[in-house]
């Protein structure tokens, strides 16, 4: 019988293109990854890909390549659309624990040479000198409450303090604040993402998605070459942004369950039976109907009453379903979008949703101060979004509230809910987290009392950590 090997084929001694060709070939090949490696060079990969890929469209063979792209001093406007691929890695340069300095900011390219770019400098240059001068009183305050605790390092207090304050401070900090970001992708992805930015409407995108693709094809020139702008995307988007409609900017709730599925429990709970016994799934599903509730809660124990703190939830949950319109601050959004296992939907940046104070800031007696520079950005906002409603984003602070329609199942529920209202998460992204499990509570108990919140409520995040909302 023959042995069997696992082993890697290194980027260190291959290209990623070599790589995907010597997986892509073990489908038609009998001999070992090792071999058909050996035997390929750059040119017979690109040959290959050019053919296979491109030629036939074969693109799944492009997944087997990977690379790592680091991006500098982008804007958050721009980072957003970077990170908008569900199948890619992340890591991003945090605003709760570093400080941002009076020049970490992008000037749209729009602006050169407008008469708003002066004017738009300047408010810029307001709310970062607002934020660097928020830092000491609020830090002051943060001292006060938050003593030493017992054998904690300098570095532990320090890193344990500047977590507080500059966490309520970075609501000052508008999205035109620069920011890094790693990411991790495969070559079908980064094609994608080239697409896509060479699409943007705004052209500090574009500009990355054209130094993406130049940097892309040095370690991948077949794969990535012929990504190129979207008439679809382009042509679409602008259409539908041009609409005219009379409907007015209404301030509804701001955390509704627009749709659930109302058999949600029962599906899920037919879908693991299904699973693991011989019968169609209308079967499982019509013998989980004819139950008696206390049935359905012994059944519904058997399923995740052995949950641990750090275990997933079995699939079969995947087969309810929730639909959520949220309102939530730029700075809770930053959070909400990194959970890529749901389909979103945000608006654009606006500060027509109003802005959050944090309680911190209002008790350093910064409030004024604060206050004054959103209404700063609120007049800067209006006169760029006459101009161009995209360009307009790029000056509005974290702290003003946004729109997102959002759509995911009951296991990534738990995936969100269980970290995002743990007690070491951002409370903006708390808030919305205990909402949105307390709407999903209501309407599917059965099931959703399995996840592990930290005890706190969203009046309660409200009410200790902010004073307006």
């Amino acid at each position: 019988m023959p042995e069997r090997d696992i082993y890697l084929l290194s980027p260190r001694a291959l290209s990623p293109e070599t790589i995907a060709v010597a997986f892509a070939k073990t489908s038609r090949a009998p001999e070992s990854f090792r071999e058909i490696a050996a035997e390929l060079s750059d040119e017979q990969s690109a040959k290959f890909h050019e053919k296979w890929v491109v030629g036939y469209g074969h693109a799944s063979v492009a997944e087997h390549a990977v690379l790592h792209l680091a991006f500098e001093n982008v804007s958050r406007v721009a980072i957003e659309t970077i990170e908008s691929s569900r199948l890619a890695s992340y890591t991003e340069k945090s605003t709760r624990y570093q400080k941002w300095g009076p020049d970490d900011f992008t000037i749209p390219p729009e602006l050169d040479g407008h008469p708003l770019q002066d004017e738009f400098i300047e408010t810029v240059r307001l709310l970062f000198s607002t934020y660097a001068d928020s830092l000491e009183p609020v830090k002051s305050l943060v001292l006060q409450k938050a003593q030493r605790r017992e054998n904690e390092s300098d570095e532990g207090y320090d890193r344990r303090i500047r977590s507080q304050y500059v966490d309520r401070c970075r609501f000052i900090l508008p999205a035109a604040a620069n920011a890094n970001v790693g990411m991790t992708a495969n070559a079908r992805v980064i094609e994608m993402v080239i697409r896509k930015m060479l699409s943007h409407p705004l052209a500090e995108v574009r500009q990355i998605g054209e130094k993406v693709k130049e940097v892309s094809r040095a370690e991948t020139p077949t794969l990535v070459k012929y990504a190129d702008v979207v008439p679809y995307i382009t042509e679409t988007t602008a259409e539908l942004g041009n609409k005219k409609l009379k409907i007015g900017n209404r301030l509804a709730e701001w955390c509704t369950l627009i749709d659930h599925d109302k058999d949600g429990e029962k599906k899920v709970l037919a879908a693991a039976l299904y699973r693991f016994h011989e019968m169609p799934f209308s079967d499982a599903f019509e013998y989980i109907k004819s139950l008696k509730k206390k049935e359905r809660a012994e059944l519904a124990e058997t399923l995740l009453g052995r949950l641990g703190k750090f275990d997933t939830p079995l699939r079969e949950l995947e087969y309810c379903n929730y639909t959520f319109d949220l309102v939530m601050d730029q700075g809770a959004f930053a959070e909400f979008k990194r959970h890529r296992m749901m389909s979103q939907t945000p608006q654009r940046l606006t500060t027509r949703l109003g802005y959050t104070i944090p309680r911190l800031v209002t008790e350093a007696g910064f409030g004024s101060r604060y206050e004054a520079a959103m209404e700063a950005a609120i007049k800067m906002y209006e006169k760029l979004y006459a101009f161009n409603p995209d360009v307009a984003q790029y000056i509005v602070p974290n702290g003003f509230n946004r729109r997102v329609l959002a759509q995911f199942n009951l296991r990534e529920a738990f995936a969100f809910c269980q970290l995002r209202t743990a007690a070491n998460a951002h409370f903006s992204i708390r808030r919305v987290a205990q909402k949105m499990y307390e709407e999903m509570a209501e309407v599917h108990p059965l099931l959703t009392k399995y996840m592990k919140l930290h005890d706190e409520t969203w009046e309660q995040v409200e009410e200790n950590y902010f004073t307006k909302v």
